[in-house]
């Protein structure tokens, strides 16, 4: 029997009440698993700062003490969850030193960088892996001090090998499959932390912020999963973002590019590379929604390969605001050659990811993440390109884009999918920077100022779900 992949992510493990609610998640599946857990909810961030705060001070005492005084934090927190789930005393005792390992483990990371005054790369992602190295050992020890068959399985310790690009990783599926769909066998619950792997020489390396969906997507590949099962505390994807537009409708079924394009341009439910591992051998995701226990396993969305034009084509409008242009300006920057080539490499080369290119005849438009914005414009004035007169950056835009099977064909034979999202955030008085259709096969978007944002939103997804 294929096994089920399911992933448990930050926002089922807010508090210590929500170890109970995965427990009867794991029960009512009444078959072997594996799950694959994200750091309780802050942590990431948590570590974050702690990272930041060490080499700012690095050398200093306050700044050690800091550091102390959140690892204590650290073993507080775990405590008090082992306390809310594990009622005999000895099992505690035994949980809480089988974490102190761990966290000591993280102590002696975090003051080290006091000692060298810097954070290695290496150092920074093995840092940021114990949220979930932590999550996973928890939820072990809890399991078994509830009768349940379970182990766990570090990436390390199954061969969970990836590229070796620190903090944004892929998977190396050639050098993982076999032993990872060995180490995972048999009966029972075992639990992987997600969010990172390891290079050929053991290294921990992040498949970048949200990676843990990504992780469980290879993992589920690798032993070639029944499904990945992917809980919620909300009903799936939606036809836009509840908190901006009333009353959004569910969508049951996604296929695997409708689902990328969706997490790409700012729904929070599954990162954008989670299809991608999944794609070749059609291995569905069920996206389910841990509040619903009503609902049993029944899952609010599907994602697979099946793809279906619906009669108004969008299935959802959703908007990011993790945006921002890069602009080469030149009377014929357009047309001369090379420009965009060099640009590119010098961006590729520090590590910077263009999201989309624009071009016209006197300008370059590129589309960056926010915080690489600064990096990019830096790099790019540095190089003085011929027949390039002026370099601009703006970040006070976002993105909004439509997605469904069949805006492109639709744009193409008149239905014109994107000039009525276009028009619709026109007419509401949406000042559009940008827009772009023909990119994806299911996508189109614009770029409006940030302020116009959710009204652009909402001006959208009124003109096609009323």
């Amino acid at each position: 029997m294929k096994k089920i992949v399911v992933k448990f992510g930050g926002s089922n493990l807010r508090q210590a009440q929500d170890i109970d609610r995965v427990i009867n998640v794991v029960q009512s599946y009444q078959r072997p698993l594996v799950l694959v857990v994200s750091a309780f909810y802050g942590i990431t961030n948590a570590l974050i700062a702690c990272v930041q705060a060490a080499k700012e001070g690095a050398g200093t005492k306050a700044a050690l003490v800091e550091s102390q005084d959140y690892t204590l934090h650290l073993r507080r927190l775990k405590r008090e969850i082992i306390e809310a789930n594990v009622a005999d005393p000895a099992e505690r005792d035994r949980i809480e030193q089988a974490l102190a390992v761990r966290i000591d483990q993280l102590d002696r990371y975090l003051t080290g960088i006091h000692c060298i005054g810097d954070v290695p790369t290496f150092v920074n992602d093995a840092i940021l892996s114990y949220g979930e190295r932590l999550s996973s050992l928890l939820l072990t020890e809890v399991l078994l001090s509830r009768g349940i068959e379970a182990r766990e399985a570090l990436p390390e310790d199954i061969g969970l090998i990836t590229d070796g690009v620190f903090g944004n990783s892929a998977c190396d599926f050639a050098a993982s499959t076999s032993s990872v769909a060995r180490a995972l066998e048999g009966d029972g619950v075992i639990i992987v932390p997600g969010f990172y792997g390891v290079d050929r020489d053991g290294k921990a390396t992040l498949f970048g912020r949200g990676g843990s969906d990504y992780s469980a997507a290879s993992i589920a590949c690798c032993i070639g999963a029944e499904s990945l099962d992917v809980w919620k505390d909300v009903d799936g994807f939606l036809s836009a973002d509840p908190g901006t537009v009333s009353s959004p409708r569910s969508i049951a079924q996604l296929n695997y590019l409708e689902a990328a394009e969706l997490s790409y341009f700012g729904a929070k439910i599954l990162h954008p590379r989670t299809v991608e591992p999944l794609f070749n051998q059609d291995i569905p995701i069920r996206i389910l929604n841990i509040t619903r226990p009503e609902r049993g396993l029944q899952p609010y969305t599907m994602i697979n390969n099946q793809r279906k034009v619906t009669k108004d084509v969008v299935k959802s409008v959703t908007s990011t605001e993790d945006v921002a242009i890069l602009k080469l300006h030149g009377p014929g920057v357009g047309f001369k050659s090379g420009i965009l080539a060099q640009v590119t490499n010098a961006l590729d080369s520090h590590g910077i990811n263009i999201k989309s290119v624009l071009t016209a005849q006197t300008a370059i438009n590129i589309l960056l993440a926010r915080d690489h914005l600064d990096a990019a414009y830096d790099i790019v004035a540095e190089h003085h390109l011929a027949g390039v007169v002026e370099v601009s950056r703006n970040a006070e835009v976002a993105i909004v884009a439509v997605v469904g099977d069949g805006v492109l064909e639709a744009s193409d034979v008149g239905s014109a999918i994107a000039s009525r999202a276009l028009s619709a955030a026109i007419a509401s008085g949406v000042r559009v920077c940008l827009a772009a259709a023909g990119a994806s096969e299911v996508a189109a978007y614009m770029l409006v100022h940030q302020e116009d944002r959710k009204l652009a939103l909402q001006a959208v997804h009124s003109e096609f779900f009323g």
